[in-house]
Order: C-alpha cells, then sequence, then structure tokens
C-alpha cells in the first residue's frame, strides 16, 4: 500500500461502533474491519450481542461484543473500562445506537419524547464523555456521531428525534470545539433514505404495479433518485476515522443522494 492510501487505513485501530448487531452500525463496522481495525460493539441484551458476534463471525471478523445500555452512565463507565482492559484504547468512537417514534407530537406522552432524546442524545454524551480521557493520553481520537438529515429539516411525526439530532449535531461541533486542541476529531454522518429490513415495507410494489407512496416520494427528492444502502455509508464513514480527515472537525457529513440540495421536482 502506497503512502497515500495508507492514509486511508485503520490498521492497529480499535474501534467501538454502539449497537452495530445488525444494520448501518454492523455496515460500518464491517468496513472498518475491512481497513484494519479491531471491533468493538456493544447491544442492549445478550440475545443481540450473540446475534452479531455470529453475524461477524459470517463475514470472517472476529468482533468483541458486549452488553451494555448506553443511557445508563454507571454501565457505560464500567463497560469502557472493561474494553480498555480486554481490548485496548479506543481509537475511534461510532456513536449509533439510536431509536425512533413515529407519533404525532401531541399524541406523544413526555416519557416517550424522554426515551428518545435518552437513547438518540443523552447516550452520546455519556459514551464520548467515557473514551475521551484515554483519547487525550494517547493523543488521538476519532469520534462520530450518526446524525440525520432531521439534524436540518423537520418532518411529521418526529419531533423527538428531530430535536435529538439536532442537538447530536450541535453537541457534535462542541466536542470539537472542546477537545480539538488534544488532536480528536468529532464530525457526524447524516444519512438519507437507507434502505434496510426496516423501511422493506415502505418501498414494496403495490397490487397494481405502482411503488408505494412513500417509495415514490422519497425517490421524487432524491436526486440520485434511489434509496440508499447501507454500503453508502461505508466509504465516509472510514474517511472520518482515519487520519484522512485529521484536519476535518466538526462537520456533518450528509449522505443523502442529494436530497438536503434539492428544492424537488416541479408538479407536472
Amino acid at each position: 500500500m502506497n503512502e497515500f492510501a495508507n492514509k486511508f487505513s485503520l490498521e492497529g485501530k480499535i474501534a467501538l461502533i454502539t449497537g452495530a448487531s445488525y444494520g448501518i452500525g454492523f455496515a460500518i463496522a464491517t468496513a472498518y474491519a475491512k481497513a484494519g481495525a479491531t471491533i468493538v460493539f456493544n447491544d442492549i441484551k445478550q440475545e443481540l450481542v450473540d446475534k452479531g458476534l455470529a453475524a461477524y463471525k459470517e463475514e470472517g471478523i472476529e468482533a468483541h461484543g458486549y452488553v451494555c445500555d448506553v443511557t445508563d452512565e454507571d454501565q457505560v463507565n464500567a463497560f469502557i473500562a472493561q474494553v480498555e482492559k480486554e481490548v485496548g484504547v479506543i481509537d475511534i468512537l461510532v456513536n449509533n445506537a439510536g431509536i425512533i417514534k413515529r407519533i404525532p407530537m401531541c399524541e406523544m406522552k413526555a416519557s416517550e419524547f424522554r426515551q428518545v432524546i435518552d437513547v438518540d442524545l443523552n447516550a452520546p454524551f455519556i459514551v464520548s464523555k467515557a473514551v475521551i480521557p484515554s483519547m487525550i493520553k494517547k493523543g488521538h481520537g476519532k469520534i462520530i456521531n450518526i446524525c440525520s438529515m432531521m439534524s436540518e429539516l423537520g418532518r411529521e411525526t418526529v419531533s423527538a428525534y428531530a430535536a435529538a439530532k439536532g442537538g447530536l449535531k450541535m453537541l457534535t461541533r462542541n466536542i470539537a470545539s472542546e477537545y480539538g486542541e488534544f488532536n480528536i476529531q468529532c464530525n457526524g454522518i447524516g444519512p438519507g433514505y437507507i434502505a434496510t429490513p426496516q423501511t422493506a415495507p415502505l418501498r414494496e410494489i403495490q397490487p397494481d404495479g405502482s411503488r408505494h407512496p412513500f417509495d415514490q416520494f422519497i425517490i421524487a427528492k432524491t436526486p440520485a433518485a434511489r434509496w440508499g444502502d447501507a454500503t453508502d455509508l461505508q466509504g465516509p464513514a472510514v474517511f472520518l476515522a482515519s487520519e484522512a480527515s485529521d484536519f476535518v472537525n466538526g462537520h456533518v457529513l450528509y449522505v443523502d443522494g442529494g436530497i438536503l440540495a434539492y428544492i424537488g421536482k416541479q408538479p407536472q
């Protein structure tokens, strides 16, 4: 590998991707492993961790899986201490664990709103705070927050999610502001609409052969004229975790096929 390509290598790095038993987190972790990193992930239940470990093994990746609720500060501190002892100091953190509740705002209970904020905003604060001291001692670190287009846009039924992701965008900028002098870069990735098993019902062909109405809406709003794939996030995630992005800090990289740049098609 030549010197320039080496800048994108994650050889010898330890990467923690939260909630990466499946989906976007799994795709990012798989890319990191192929770029040379050692993979650590967590999930909230042993059953999910076991499924994740089996999925990584199928890809030929020996990942380290742990049970941890990322909203619980004591659990997180114990988890990070255990990882440092058993695997090593974390070089790359991806705050990927997240939830969404699609409920109209006036029908949403405050407890449901708080739960989304807790997982999508408080947890990245808790986990980042747990890894930063060792990153400072080591002299470098990369923190990548999985933001969303909802860091920029609103939409019906996602008030809690949009509030959390907007907050996560600003937490990203603040970590960059506060810890940039210690050679720690904190950036975000804002995925567009990604084709996952969870969104499959929204992409089913209708009995009359037409696209699902939501599928039509997304295709019309996306200059790329398609849904994203989890693999579309792999290149940007490797870039933000590598030495190639050492002077990129406090940035959110939207991987959305151009949605945020586009006003949409004029009605016919």
